[in-house]
C-alpha cells in the first residue's frame, strides 16, 4: 500500500512538472516572438501515421514553386514543444526562405514515450513524400529540418526513409541537435551544465522522460542515437549549427565531424556567443538573422 502511494505521488509530480513546463515553454516563445509574427496563411491538416493521425501545419508560400517543401520537426525535448511553440518561428522560416513549410505535431512523452515520436515523424514524412505535389507551392523536393529534439528526429527520420521517399529529400537542417545519450560523456554537459535556459539537468530529464522504462543500452533504443548509426553515409547534404552555451554543443560538433568522415556534404557553423534555443525561441536577434542568412544561402545551393 505504501509503495503504491509513493508510485502514485511520483507519477502525479511528474505530470505536474510536465504540465507547468509546457505552459512556460509556450508562453516564453510567444513572448519572444510577440512583435514578429508574419500574417501569412497557414492551414492545419491531419496526417495519417499508422492507425492514427497527427496534426500538421502548412505555411504556404506562394513564391515557393521553385523551392523545396521544408518539413519542420519542432524541438522541446520530445516532451514540451508543439505546433504553437514554433508557430512564429515557422512563419518567419517560410517568409525568410521563400519555401512552404509543413510543421509536424508528433506525439509527446511521457504520454507517448519512445518510439512514438520517431515512428510518427517517419510515417508522416513517407506520406508527405507521396503527396508533396498537393502540399503548397514547392518543387516536389523535401528538406527535413528540426531543432534540438526535433533535430534528433530529423536525422533519425532521414536515416530510416524508404528509397522512394529518400530520393525526394534534397537536404536536412539540424539546429543544435541531440545526437547521443547524456551517458556518452561529452564535456559540454559539464562545461555548460548551468548558466543558460537549457541546463544539463533539464536535458537529462528530457531523455529519461522520452525513453521511459527503456534503458539507453537496450538494442531497441539504438535508433534514438544517430551518432551511433552505421548508415550515416546515406544522409543527404546537411546544414548543422551548434551553440556555445549548450549541453548539446559537443555532440552536435561530433555529429558534423562523423558525417564529414562518411562523405556527407556538411555545412557546419558554431555560434560562439549563442545559447541553445537562439534560432527558435529568442525572437529575431542578430544570431537568428545570421542563421537565416546561412540557411537561405545553403538552400540556394541545393540541387
Amino acid at each position: 500500500m505504501t509503495q503504491t502511494l509513493i508510485s502514485w505521488l511520483a507519477g502525479l509530480a511528474q505530470a505536474i512538472k510536465v504540465w507547468i513546463t509546457r505552459i512556460y515553454y509556450r508562453a516564453s516563445n510567444a513572448w519572444a516572438w510577440r512583435s514578429n509574427i508574419y500574417p501569412g496563411p497557414f492551414t492545419d491538416l491531419e496526417i495519417p501515421v499508422g492507425d492514427t493521425c497527427i496534426t500538421g501545419r502548412l505555411y504556404n508560400n506562394a513564391l515557393g514553386s521553385a523551392r523545396p517543401l521544408i518539413v519542420y520537426i519542432h524541438g522541446g525535448g520530445w516532451v514540451i514543444g508543439d505546433l504553437e511553440t514554433h508557430h512564429a518561428f515557422c512563419q518567419n522560416l517560410s517568409q525568410a526562405s521563400g519555401c512552404s513549410v509543413l510543421a509536424l505535431g508528433y506525439r509527446l512523452a511521457p504520454e507517448h514515450p519512445f518510439p512514438a515520436a520517431p515512428d510518427d515523424c517517419l510515417a508522416a514524412t513517407h506520406w508527405i513524400a507521396r503527396h508533396v505535389a498537393q502540399l503548397g507551392c514547392n518543387n516536389q523536393r523535401l528538406v527535413i529540418a528540426g531543432d534540438s529534439a526535433g533535430g534528433n528526429l530529423t536525422t533519425c527520420t532521414c536515416l530510416e526513409l524508404d528509397p522512394a521517399s529518400r530520393e525526394k529529400v534534397a537536404g536536412e537542417v539540424l539546429i543544435y541537435p541531440a545526437t547521443d545519450h547524456y551517458s556518452a560523456g561529452f564535456r559540454s554537459y559539464v562545461e555548460r551544465a548551468k548558466g543558460q535556459a537549457l541546463t544539463a539537468n533539464i536535458t537529462i530529464w528530457f531523455w529519461d522522460t522520452y525513453l521511459g522504462d527503456l534503458s539507453a543500452e537496450a538494442p531497441a533504443a539504438a535508433r534514438a542515437f544517430p551518432l551511433r548509426s552505421t548508415k550515416l553515409a546515406s544522409l543527404p547534404p546537411t546544414l548543422l549549427v551548434t551553440a556555445e552555451k549548450d549541453p548539446l554543443r559537443d555532440e552536435g560538433k561530433a555529429y558534423a565531424e562523423a558525417l564529414q568522415a562518411q562523405g556527407v556534404a556538411v555545412n557546419y557553423a558554431h555560434y560562439a556567443s549563442a545559447q541553445h534555443g537562439f534560432a527558435c525561441s529568442e525572437g529575431p536577434h542578430a544570431d537568428f538573422r545570421r542563421f537565416m542568412k546561412q540557411l537561405t544561402d545553403w538552400l540556394s545551393e541545393l540541387d
